[in-house]
Formats: structure tokens, C-alpha cells, sequence
């Protein structure tokens, strides 16, 4: 059975929307940013939740594990919502947890911060692919979804180091409140800048078993967890690795020199 076709919305646009778009990607950027944020930060984190870095590494680990879980689940869920609320939903889960994590002095209460803002990521994973699709006719898709994902490769490339040299330089802690400040920004632009658009009607809705029937949905869900723990495994552990090279100075450096050797496989 083919999936439906996502129909031509009244009001979608006959030119691309960039900065609606863009903001579509700065939403994507902020996931991935506050997933890895963490992996410049292990050693200042350790010390000021009083854990070892192993432990600290955890933070990581337990938002990929909120996103994984969340993602199908809440994107069905919220199928009938509007989508700008729902994108507003995921967005301020990012200004919310981010928040709690920059002040938290309990590594119990940030882990579970971590936890929640990936389950925030997963719903806003969820609907940013669909939604840039819907602000345009049907001939300009494809380049709206690319702009819509660009934010992804730029997180990584440009925003891991940049995060650690910022949480090198001005604290761990400051680092996730300047997250949150940018994210506040962001709140600002998606309700000045991009447009709304019903839910899905309820004939169209989809069950998560007949997600799971899908033909490819349960490989690539496999290939997908492979691919996020394996992520997960390098970025807690770069910063203790880098430690024993005797870098751990010059992490940023060493996390934008991964990053940009990464680029071609992510562009």
C-alpha cells in the first residue's frame, strides 16, 4: 500500500519561504547542538555534578535514548494538532531543559532534563520534514526540505567546537544558558515567520502498528540505533581520549577537526 501524498495546503507558497525554512533548520540545529553539547563539556561537567566522566557521558546517551523513544510515538500522537503549536511544543521543551540542566546541581535531575529534552528532540524531528514540504506547492519540495535539514550538518560542524570553546572559556553552565537564550530567540521567529497549517484529518492518521508494517520502517529503525549508539560511544569518550593525548586544551579544535572530516558523509 502506498502512503498517501502529502496534498497541496491552501496558503502554501509559490516561492520558498527561506526564513520560515531557516528557522525549520535553526529548530534541527538546536536539537543536535543540545544533544552534543555535552561532548566538549565532559570534564567541566564531572566536576561540577561531582561524577566521573564516564557517568557525565550519560548525558548524551540518555537524550539520544528520549529522542529514540519519543520520536514515533508523540510524531503519531500529535498527527491532528496544528503544526506550529506542535513545533512550539518542541521548541520550548529545548528552552525548558536546557534551563534546568545549565542551573542543576543534581546529576539525578539532569539526566532526567537530558532525558525530556530528547524526548522534546524527538517531536520536533518528527514534524520538521513534513511541515517545510507543506509551506510550498509540490515542485519546490525537495528544495525546501533541504534548506529545512541543513541545520543538521552545521550543528555539527560548526556548533560542537563552538560549544566548546564557549564552555572552555565561560563555563559548562553558561554554555547550556546561552542555549537557552538562542532557543528564546527562536521562539520569537517561528511565531513571527512561520506559517500554521492544520493537522492531519482522521482518516489519514496512522497507527504505530501500521508504522511498524511499513515495508523498510523496522531496517532502517534498526540502522538507525546502530548508527546513534555508536555516535553516542564517540562523543563520550573523545574528551577523555583527548585528555591522555594531551589536547584537552585544544578540544574545540580537535572536535571541529572531526566534524569537518565527517562533513561529506553528512552533506
Amino acid at each position: 500500500m502506498r502512503p498517501n501524498p502529502i496534498p497541496t495546503d491552501v496558503g502554501a507558497s509559490e516561492t520558498l519561504p527561506i526564513s520560515a525554512l531557516l528557522a525549520l533548520a535553526m529548530t534541527g540545529f538546536t536539537a543536535i547542538l543540545t544533544e552534543t553539547l555535552p561532548a566538549g563539556l565532559l570534564p567541566h561537567m564531572a566536576v561540577g555534578l561531582d561524577v566521573s566522566e564516564p557517568l557525565a557521558g550519560q548525558t548524551v546517551t540518555v537524550y539520544a535514548v528520549g529522542s529514540l523513544l519519543a520520536a514515533i510515538p508523540l510524531t503519531l500522537y500529535t498527527q491532528g494538532w496544528r503544526r506550529k503549536p506542535t513545533l512550539l511544543v518542541a521548541i520550548v521543551g529545548f528552552l525548558i531543559f536546557n534551563c534546568v540542566t545549565a542551573v542543576s546541581t543534581s546529576y539525578a535531575l539532569t539526566l532526567v532534563a537530558r532525558f525530556m529534552g530528547g524526548v522534546a528532540a524527538g517531536l520536533g524531528w518528527g514534524i520538521i520534514a513534513g511541515y517545510a514540504r507543506r509551506m510550498v506547492v509540490a515542485p519546490l519540495r525537495g528544495k525546501a526540505l533541504a534548506i529545512a535539514m541543513v541545520g543538521t550538518p552545521l550543528a555539527l560542524s560548526i556548533g560542537v567546537p563552538l560549544g566548546a570553546m564557549l564552555g572552555t572559556t565561560l563555563g559548562w553552565r553558561m554554555a547550556f544558558g546561552l542555549m537557552s537564550i538562542t532557543t528564546l530567540i527562536l521562539i520569537g521567529w517561528v511565531l513571527w515567520q512561520v506559517p500554521d497549517f492544520p493537522g492531519q484529518p482522521a482518516e489519514q492518521r496512522l497507527s504505530i502498528a501500521r508504522v511498524f508494517r511499513t515495508p523498510g520502517v523496522r531496517t532502517v529503525l534498526v540502522t538507525l540505533f546502530a548508527w546513534i549508539t555508536a555516535h553516542n560511544i564517540l562523543y563520550t569518550y573523545i574528551a577523555p581520549v583527548a585528555a591522555l593525548s594531551g589536547v584537552q586544551g585544544r578540544l574545540d579544535l580537535v572536535l571541529l577537526g572531526l566534524a569537518l572530516r565527517r562533513w561529506p558523509a553528512s552533506g
